[in-house]
């Protein structure tokens, strides 16, 4: 730390981060408020980041990308008060970007004629182009089919916005009007908040403002070292889990690996340091499941895995009340495989499903640290799938809906997952009288998949079930993972039911569609049933209170059969009187606890035999 850092009044340190968070939250509001997209002003499918002149993110509210891409091309000193960088070039940002829909913008925040910080924003865009509306082709082999990629250009130069590349973008878009209004929404917003970060330093001065960023950064090292790291045993320990499809082969397993190695001078705090190593990945797929990792050291990917280690706090109220910015860097290490890899794949292969991998390492990394600490981690969810249709309206115009519906959250040590969560922070899904005065549809369910939570002594949360009936012939499309493989439970706990789309159910035409699907058509008339993952639980299943059993059956979020085939608990009654038969309950779960073997640490549920010659379990699952 600088002298400065070390004769910082703490007080106004607190009022920096204060303000930055503040102006990080009102940089997402205006563009909520002013953009047109359903994704983005309805489904929240955006991030917004405050930066240093270092790159180093300095928020914690949300992850966001990187300004690293932007730097590299258009070096610090070059840049003008009134510029505004674009990129969305997978291959080109670094890490930051996943895929060809998430549109990044960049402004520089000046004192001056300097450059003392950054204002960043990215969302997912309705189309930018390529083989399917939407942008996301299930099947493309090349990033060529995913849409217009575009490296870090200056779309705004000292305040004047360059209209051509505007015109390219929008030319190539399906939706030109709510793209180019919602690019103007980011770009406008992120000047704004600019303006806010240039005040913070006109108010305090550069050298106390800089000081305070080192200050945070410091700051949240030290407690995650302290307060997080110091929980994991020093060690070794390795986890894998997997992707089911990429789309073009036939479903097997993609594996993600971590080796996660936990180091430190003895006391576990002193110099403590983690190390992640994705030796062990599978090579890159052929279709779209692939995410650009390995740029920047990892630098993304540490930001975007860290947000897991919360849940070493000491208290749930402690969890929520630690953000992640670039002070986690100098604790972990990232160690990538060589190029060819779904973490590591060589251009042009295709990435608009990365969240296949992405999300994945979410549960990777928790598994791992649920080995080191005797599963005091959650057991995993799946909360992201792109479900949509998209067609002519009933007056003829062409339109598209998508939505990211999310799905239950796993068990955890001390209390059960949450019901129907986004791993996006502040997403939802599209309100119901929104998408009814858009669309040409009817949604005629909207509420909690029964019995999808995982079984355990702490259950998993319950995923959505939609009901959505087509007033006009459309094609269905759904980007979804965990289809056939669950939701991991773990330390007893029992695998969640996995994601479903059935057309026409109980109808003469029922059907499933596959999670990866790009123009199911469906008629009109016909209902698309959507039924979204359900959490992992955590515990044995069978160490449940035949209370909170019950009470599940009175709310709806287990039926009577999933109370007696999951918990052995016998229900009777009726709707208005459910009881357990104490008795035969007790007998029950006897015979339940007979029958179980020696059973692995993480249970994958039945989806895992299907993909891996009949095998229950992987052979890192055992402690």
């Amino acid at each position: 730390m600088s002298e400065t850092s070390k004769n910082l009044d703490p007080i106004l340190v607190e009022i920096v981060a204060g303000t930055l968070a503040s102006i990080e939250a009102e940089v997402e509001t205006a563009i909520g408020r002013t953009s047109r997209s359903p994704m983005i002003r309805d489904a929240h499918d955006y991030r917004a980041g405050i930066y240093d002149a270092k790159m180093r993110k300095l928020t914690g509210r949300s992850y966001s990308a990187l300004v690293q891409p932007v730097v590299r091309d258009y070096p610090i000193e070059t840049m003008k008060p009134g510029d505004v960088f674009f990129h969305n070039d997978v291959y080109r940002s670094e890490g930051g970007i996943g895929h060809l829909p998430d549109l990044c913008v960049t402004v520089p925040v000046f004192v001056g004629e300097e450059v003392v910080g950054f204002v960043q924003a990215f969302g997912h865009h309705d189309d930018i182009g390529g083989a399917v509306p939407g942008s996301m082709p299930s099947h493309a082999t090349s990033v060529y089919e995913e849409g217009l990629m575009v490296p870090p250009i200056k779309l705004w130069d000292a305040g004047v916005p360059n209209e051509s590349a505007l015109k390219i973008m929008t030319r190539n878009s399906r939706m030109p009007d709510s793209l180019a209004a919602d690019l103007d929404a980011e770009c406008s917003a992120c000047l704004m908040g600019a303006q806010r970060v240039s005040e913070l330093f006109e108010r305090y001065g550069r050298a106390e403002v800089e000081a305070a960023f080192d200050a945070i950064l410091d700051a949240n090292t030290e407690v995650f070292r302290k307060e997080i790291l110091a929980k994991i045993p020093d060690g070794e320990y390795v986890w894998e889990d997997y992707a089911e499809q990429d789309g073009i082969d036939d479903p097997r397993l993609y594996a993600q690996r971590i080796t996660l190695t936990k180091t430190s001078a003895g006391d576990g705090v002193t110099d403590a340091h983690l190390t992640l190593d994705f030796t062990g990945t599978s090579p890159q797929a052929k279709g779209p499941i692939n995410h650009c990792g390995n740029y920047s050291d990892g630098n993304f990917l540490a930001k975007w895995l860290a947000p897991i280690l919360r849940n070493l706090a000491d208290t749930p109220e402690r969890m929520a009340e630690l953000d992640v910015n670039e002070g986690i860097i100098p604790l972990i290490t990232m160690k990538f495989p060589e190029p060819g890899t779904l973490l590591t794949p060589i251009f042009p292969a295709p990435t608009n499903a990365r969240t296949f991998v992405i999300l994945r390492l979410l549960g990777v990394f928790a598994g791992v640290l649920a080995k080191a600490v005797d599963g005091r981690m959650p057991a995993d969810q799946e909360t992201i799938r792109y479900t949509g249709v998209y067609g002519e309206d009933l007056d003829g115009k062409p339109y598209l809906m998508r939505e990211v519906l999310g799905g239950g959250s796993g068990g955890r040590y001390y209390a059960d997952g949450e019901d129907t969560i986004h791993v996006v922070p502040d997403s939802r899904n599209l309100p119901t009288e929104f998408t009814e005065s858009r669309f040409p549809f009817l949604v005629e369910r909207l509420g909690l998949a029964v019995d999808s939570g995982g079984p355990g002594r702490h259950r998993g949360g319950l995923g959505y079930e939609k009901h959505i009936r087509m007033l006009k012939d459309a094609n269905f499309m759904s980007i979804a993972d965990r289809s056939i493989l669950s939701c991991w439970g773990v330390k007893g706990g029992k695998a969640g039911r996995p994601f479903r789309i059935t057309i026409d159910p109980d109808g003469p035409n029922e059907r499933n569609v596959d999670a990866l699907s790009d123009s199911e058509p469906v008629k009109a008339g016909e209902v698309i049933r959507i039924r979204t993952t359900g959490g992992g639980g955590w515990g044995d299943p069978l160490e449940r209170p035949t209370d909170e059993v019950l009470r599940d059956v009175v709310w709806g979020k287990v039926s009577i059969d999933g109370a007696r085939d999951d918990y052995g608990v016998v229900v009777t009654g009726s709707e208005d009187e459910y009881a357990v038969d104490d008795a035969a309950t007790q007998k029950l779960r006897a015979s339940q606890r007979r029958e179980a073997g020696d059973e692995p640490f993480f249970d994958r549920g039945p989806g895992y035999a299907q993909l891996s010659g009949g095998k229950s379990h992987a052979d890192v699952d055992f402690v």
